[in-house]
């Protein structure tokens, strides 16, 4: 094992040619990335992309077929047991005893990490202070909220005070209050120097992240900061169109076959054109001979979902269909 803690240098996750064969299907096919110290990390792909296959390697719970992992400093596949130690894992199946208490939950899992005596009291105290459970240790699980399960569950994932913390859809199926709560959460981790792993769909989650790769039929397609990502890794130019009736108007736009997507963001309609300067008198022209009245139309900054969409396409004309 490398010295990782002695190494201000040394990446928390460090993948390598990554691949997951399962018989003639490749689920993650050489992938490589780093992932500093101290970083919130955002794993960004549709269902089936390779997001869950790639973090259970990296949990040392599933080998790979090639390619090579580290976490903290371990190799994931020959120091797995120590490994799994130091790191903590939240998948978004909440890994908890419904028919136990909060505090039972939460004395459960610091037996299972070796978390004992005075020092579970001061974790116990610090995870009900931070999830704002103070009050409800004797409640059960089972009749907690999506958002309080949650917070329970991150607090088990964090009872034995991990290095680095992998979050699968930790926020699959919660309110966005519960969700913008949770974030909070996970700002305070990363302020304590935890290195977090999170995988999501929602774009606005992704905004969050320090650095994001986008992960697409095992390829991984994008990567970078947020705002390098949407500055350099755009496929094309975006159109923004607002108009009153986008519903018709977005089939209307999409029979021309000029545009990479046509798609609704919420009440707008988003354009990608390889040539924006020239479509948008098109797009204008088109709209108004079928009655349709436009109140604006600017290209403007694409947006992280405008990109994750752009390389999802792109990456299904490279690497095609399986």
């Amino acid at each position: 094992m490398t010295d990782y803690l002695n190494s201000n240098k040394s990446p928390a996750i460090e993948v390598v040619e990554l691949t997951k064969k399962f018989g003639n299907f490749t689920a993650v096919d050489h992938i490589s990335f780093d992932v500093p110290q101290g970083e919130i990390f955002g794993f960004l792909g549709p269902n089936g992309a390779g997001k869950t296959t790639t973090i259970r390697m990296l949990l040392g719970l599933l080998t790979p077929t090639s390619g090579t992992a580290r976490v903290i400093g371990y190799d994931v596949v020959k120091e797995g047991e120590p490994m799994r130690k130091r790191i903590g894992y939240m998948s978004q199946k909440f890994s908890l005893y419904n028919d136990l208490r909060v505090e039972e939950n939460l004395n459960f899992y610091g037996g299972v990490y070796g978390v004992r005596g005075n020092k579970l009291r001061e974790r116990k105290q610090y995870i009900l202070e931070m999830a704002g459970l103070t009050g409800r240790e004797r409640e059960l699980t089972k009749n907690l909220s999506g958002g309080w399960k949650q917070r329970l569950a991150l607090g088990v994932a964090i009872i034995h005070e991990p290095q680095v913390l992998f979050l699968d859809e930790p926020t699959a199926g919660v309110d966005p209050i519960s969700r913008r709560a949770f974030w909070e959460l996970i700002y305070d981790l990363a302020e304590q120097r935890t290195t977090i792993l999170v995988t999501t769909h929602y774009m606005d989650e992704a905004e969050h992240c320090q650095n994001l790769v986008f992960i697409q039929r095992g390829h991984l397609v994008a990567n970078g900061s947020p705002e390098e990502v949407k500055v350099t890794q755009m496929h094309g130019e975006v159109i923004e169109v607002d108009c009153d009736d986008p519903g018709q108007a977005v089939p209307l736009l999409r029979n021309l076959d000029l545009f990479d997507e046509v798609a609704l963001y919420g009440a707008l309609i988003h354009v990608v054109s390889e040539n924006a300067e020239v479509h948008i008198s098109q797009i204008q022209k088109t709209l108004a001979d079928h009655n349709i009245s436009v109140k604006t139309i600017d290209r403007i900054a694409p947006s992280l979902e405008d990109v994750f969409i752009s390389s999802a396409r792109e990456a299904e004309k490279v690497f095609g269909v399986r």
